[in-house]
């Protein structure tokens, strides 16, 4: 008998830390009761889901083979489940928006309107906007390097950072492609993907700050610098994947990374001399007036744009500007060594 009540009490306990961590949306009764309904209909109101037809796989229940989704939409995973909760928010956000009540969380996700089965359009727009400039500025940074800049006798640039701008590079847009799919489609294998190509972006991007504002060159250096950087960085990704995706801990660890590297390059460029450091000081400047919109969180306006979008609207002209910055860096780097050897 005691134990019986032991398992009630741990079984009300676990109930009560679910209802404390839930978002505000989904804790409604008349949420909840809307999707329980749709799922047995298959409608909201006068909106109904062809998925409540079919099973999660995309197997007919009641209806022919040529009724089945076609196989280039199956991979957003729209289901019976997953519609009647976009329907039953969407009906939940009209009826609180005509008493006067703000908008508010729905499963951790503020209510999106959908455009062709995206989620977030403009934060999927802005991402891929994204995507093509960090792509336009690596490929102008090599051309340069490799076709405008000479090279030593060894036939190996001067510029000794090369191969660590081409590796952000590939981190970079990694992040913004994994960004692009998170935002279209947001399931558990997508958001996963999306924070540790973040994470991975921002430990490389910190990395490459302290070898370049400490101008460490040589190799052994460089590798006791990355070693405890990159295992700090790989032990959170794995913590994210494999053990809890942790938002406010993740959220944390992002801002430190990103703040302190604000912080490194912010202190050379008041020291430096360098001829493109008004640049460095934009980037550095208006990164910490962008971080503050992924702090400050607010409701998307017209159900499309919210703090994070307008986050990716602010990174595609600072992503601009700190490419041409890099390329400074290789012609200041080079012509700074050549006078040197003369």
């Amino acid at each position: 008998m005691a134990r019986c009540r032991l398992l009630l009490f741990v079984a009300a306990l676990s109930s009560i830390f679910g209802l404390l961590h839930a978002s505000a949306g989904e804790a409604d009764p008349i949420y909840s009761a809307c999707v329980d309904q749709c799922e047995k209909t298959g409608c909201v109101g006068d909106e109904c889901s062809q998925h409540c037809n079919f099973t999660s796989g995309g197997i007919p229940i009641d209806g022919p083979w040529y009724l089945q989704e076609p196989l280039y939409l199956r991979w957003k995973q729209w289901d019976c489940l997953s519609d009647c909760r976009y329907h039953c928010m969407l009906a939940r956000e009209d009826e609180r928006k005509k008493v006067g009540l703000k908008p508010v969380k729905y499963h951790g996700k503020w209510p999106f309107q959908r455009v062709n089965g995206i989620q977030e359009p403009v934060s999927a727009a802005l991402s891929a906007l994204n995507l093509a400039v960090q792509f336009h500025g690596w490929v102008s940074f090599f051309i340069f390097v490799n076709y405008k800049l000479p090279f030593r006798p060894n036939k190996k640039p001067f510029y000794e950072y090369t191969g660590l701008w081409h590796i952000y590079a590939i981190f970079a847009m990694n992040s913004c492609f994994w960004s692009v799919v998170f935002h279209s489609r947001y399931v558990d294998l997508t958001e996963k993907l999306d924070c540790s190509s973040a994470v991975a972006l921002l430990g490389f991007s910190l990395i490459l700050a302290v070898l370049r504002v400490f101008n460490v060159i040589d190799e052994a250096a460089r590798v006791m610098v990355s070693a405890p950087l990159v295992a700090f960085v790989t032990t959170h990704i794995l913590y994210l994947n494999c053990y809890q995706l942790d938002y406010g801990l993740n959220m944390k660890v992002c801002l430190g990374m990103g703040t302190l590297q604000l912080i490194l390059w912010t202190v050379w460029a008041g020291g430096t001399r360098h001829p493109s450091r008004w640049k460095l000081w934009v980037v550095v400047i208006g990164g910490a007036l962008a971080a503050l919109l992924e702090i400050y969180d607010f409701p998307p306006y017209r159900g499309f744009v919210d703090a994070h979008a307008l986050w990716h609207a602010t990174t595609i002209p600072l992503t601009y500007l700190w490419w041409n910055f890099v390329r400074d860096d290789s012609e200041f780097r080079t012509t700074t060594l050549i006078k040197k050897a003369k």
